[in-house]
């Protein structure tokens, strides 16, 4: 038997600005020659003042009955109990860049009515115990990072609607170094796991753009893609284990390296949203700290080239840890923007590898990306463009951000497809979201990259500028839909990482059929009968 393990806590959490992503002391500041590029190509009109004072936001009045406020303050204690505006609106949603624009609005906005912040799995169980019966709609809670309206705090038919934050649940509570197994609990981020992992001399490895804020447990329930995917898989396959809260109870999902014990519950809930329960407690697969990294940049005359050339990576198992593309218009505008994120790009379509390790497996693998990568067409720029990117790849967000801040509409989707239908794919969303938004008079620059491939397929990543408009809320909920109608048309996933939540929720029907549906329901159904958790998100 393992030694007895001491639960070890991490540096505590910053929070995330109301109105924007991540934290001021990362405010990016558009300089003015970027400034009179948006107004030139674009038409943005960047001299209006778009900020709103937190002090003029108007919340809706909160509905929580005062034996109810009683009773959820006695359970998770009261000094972790919030029902102010301010904590309010730091949990009125996420952060995709409808959730920004609805914060800096003046109509009345959607907030829980109260906020609990439970300090163990126990409470978490209790809260749920108790919300059930009484009908309150609970949403659970992580970083807050969602961008698909996975975190919103929807009252449904609920007189009442709680959020679950569960940031107090950070604490590494075993690690098995001989396996190579930790178990963290849910509400550790990106940042805290890996403060945990390394005292311990092991890294987890997954770093999406979201790292910074996001947690465990929301990695867990939207099936996060990492940039490092090629090297070590989606969140999905760093799961060992998940302990999750219910309505009904504690159950516990994963036992062993591999079983036969039955349909594998872990799925159930990994991608489940918060709509099934809420995951406290995530076993993950861990590695060494890599000893080194190498990296390299690559050129490709075009798109198509480029694409091929990843896919003779993915085909023939030869795959860096992290491999990226962008297209002529991303590789452009990141070249146009250098001077805010940092580095140099070139023409044609940047690729960015690296590939860590040991010394051995490092030399060995990047040699072999390099000879087929150069042999697929690519042209080596050494490691600058490489190591630029990566100083800056949790910055996007941030410069998005400034892109509102000036009157520029910013926003990403994602999908993934075949390697065969790849292109046909790319095109018919960037025609859609082109032709909708230049009928809305505000012609745009659609951009789109690689970020995570397999052996059959890949994702594509597709970042949109255009000037604003009167009401910027309609004007990419329009933009929205044509895209998602587009992807669905042309064969692809609603969505590849960034989940359900809300806004996807009208094409899910067409991605898993009525028996899908009905499927999912019965789940729930089974695990929450009274339907209190999560509410209008994934299962509707």
């Amino acid at each position: 038997m393992n030694a007895p393990f001491t639960p070890q806590h991490p540096d505590e959490a910053p929070t995330m600005a109301w109105d924007a992503w991540g934290t001021e002391d990362r405010r990016i500041e558009l300089s003015a020659r970027v400034l009179d590029l948006l107004e030139q190509a674009l038409g943005v009109d960047t001299g209006r003042d778009r900020v709103l004072p937190e002090a003029d936001v108007r919340l809706s009045p909160g509905r929580l009955r005062p034996e109810h406020r009683d009773e959820l303050a006695r359970i998770v204690g009261r000094d972790h109990f919030a029902d102010d505006d301010r904590t309010r609106l730091r949990h009125a949603g996420g952060k995709s860049t409808l959730d920004l624009l609805r914060r800096r609005s003046r109509a009345e906005q959607d907030a829980p009515d109260a906020v609990l912040f439970p300090g163990s799995h126990e409470e978490v169980v209790a809260v749920l115990s108790y919300c059930s019966p009484e009908a309150i709609a609970v949403v659970p809670f992580g970083g807050g990072t969602s961008v698909v309206g996975g975190v919103d705090p929807v009252r449904g038919r609920f007189e009442a609607v709680v959020t679950v934050d569960l940031r107090r649940l950070t604490a590494l509570t075993s690690l098995d170094p001989v396996s190579g197994l930790a178990t963290l609990q849910a509400g550790a981020t990106g940042p805290q796991t890996e403060q945990l992992l390394a005292a311990h001399g092991f890294s987890l490895g997954h770093f999406p753009q979201s790292y910074r804020h996001a947690t465990l447990g929301g990695f867990a329930v939207t099936r996060s893609a990492g940039q490092a995917s090629a090297g070590y898989g989606r969140f999905e396959d760093m799961v060992d284990h998940l302990v999750v809260a219910t309505p009904r109870g504690t159950l516990r999902a994963g036992r062993a390296p591999a079983s036969a014990a039955g349909p594998d519950l872990r799925r159930l809930f990994l991608g489940s949203e918060g709509t099934l329960g809420i995951v406290t407690e995530v076993g993950v697969r861990i590695h060494p700290v890599p000893a080194t990294t190498a990296f390299r940049a690559w050129s490709f005359p075009d798109f198509a080239t480029g694409a091929a050339a990843l896919r003779t990576l993915a085909r023939t198992g030869a795959l860096p840890t992290v491999l990226r593309l962008s297209d002529e218009a991303e590789t452009g505008m990141n070249l146009a923007l250098h001077e805010n994120i940092g580095g140099d790009a070139p023409g044609g379509c940047l690729a960015v590898t690296t590939v860590e390790g040991s010394e051995a497996h490092v030399r060995a693998r990047a040699a072999e990306v390099a000879a087929l990568l150069a042999a697929s067409g690519g042209t080596d720029l050494g490691d600058g463009p490489a190591r630029a990117w990566q100083h800056g790849r949790f910055d996007a967000p941030h410069l998005r951000d400034a892109l509102l801040r000036v009157g520029a509409l910013a926003e990403t989707l994602e999908t993934a497809t075949t390697w065969s239908n790849l292109l046909s794919l790319r095109a018919a969303v960037t025609e859609a979201l082109t032709a909708d938004l230049t009928a809305q008079g505000t012609p745009p620059l659609v951009m789109c990259h690689i970020s995570h491939t397999y052996p059959t397929g890949a994702s594509l990543y597709f970042t949109v500028v255009c000037a604003q408009s009167d009401d910027p809320i309609a004007q990419w909920s329009r933009a929205k839909r044509a895209a998602g109608d587009a992807i669905v048309a042309a064969g692809g996933t609603i969505t590849h990482h960034h989940a359900v939540g809300r806004d996807h929720l009208p094409w899910l029907e067409a991605e898993v059929g009525d028996l899908g549906l009905d499927v999912l329901a019965a789940v729930k159904n089974a695990i929450d009968p009274r339907g209190i958790l999560n509410p209008g998100k994934l299962i509707g």
